[in-house]
């Protein structure tokens, strides 16, 4: 049985959640979202809390139940709070900025990189090292950071690259004369 869907989702003040059929609208000072839900779970509201049971007792039900309740918690705490991810930048010569809607990464190649930004998520370069990456969707806002972290991944050697900030790279030696 999922430990975790047991537990209900608070909706702090401020944040409104409408169920219509199957799909779940949760509206906050940080914009809307909605997602269809499963077929296999069932959806209340009781005193500021949702929650989230499954239809049945199959394997497939089950699954789904802890699963939606971690994705409502997600829309709830990302219209009221938001989510954001650090990167930083490691090389000589590599840097990035905002200019429009794009992010323009210089990373030693030939040329520069240019990110469409999309629409529902911020970035911004504090220094020219540190791009944050923030918005209401969390699988977007890591979608976006996977994305820009790609163009040039941290290699073993010097650690240059794009890095998660929280993120260790294991360090090789070099060769030996």
């Amino acid at each position: 049985m999922s430990r975790v869907g047991k537990n209900p989702v608070a909706v702090p003040q401020g944040v409104t959640c409408q169920l219509n059929g199957q799909e779940i609208t949760v509206k906050g000072k940080n914009g809307e979202l909605s997602a269809v839900l499963s077929k296999d779970v069932n959806v209340t509201f009781d005193n500021n809390e949702v929650l989230v049971r499954p239809v049945d007792d199959s394997k497939q039900a089950r699954m789904l139940w802890g699963t939606w309740k971690n994705r409502i918690r997600n829309m709830v705490q990302g219209v009221n709070e938001g989510f954001s991810i650090r990167l930083e930048i490691n090389g000589v010569g590599y840097r990035a900025a905002v200019e429009g809607q794009n992010l323009k990464l210089q990373l030693g190649f030939s040329h520069d990189v240019l990110y469409p930004i999309l629409e529902g998520i911020k970035i911004v370069c504090e220094k020219p090292t540190v791009i944050v990456v923030s918005g209401a969707d969390r699988q977007r806002v890591g979608q976006a950071a996977a994305e820009i972290r790609a163009y040039r991944k941290p290699e073993p050697y010097k650690g240059k690259g794009i890095k998660y900030e929280n993120e260790h790279i294991v360090r090789k030696e070099g060769k030996k004369k």
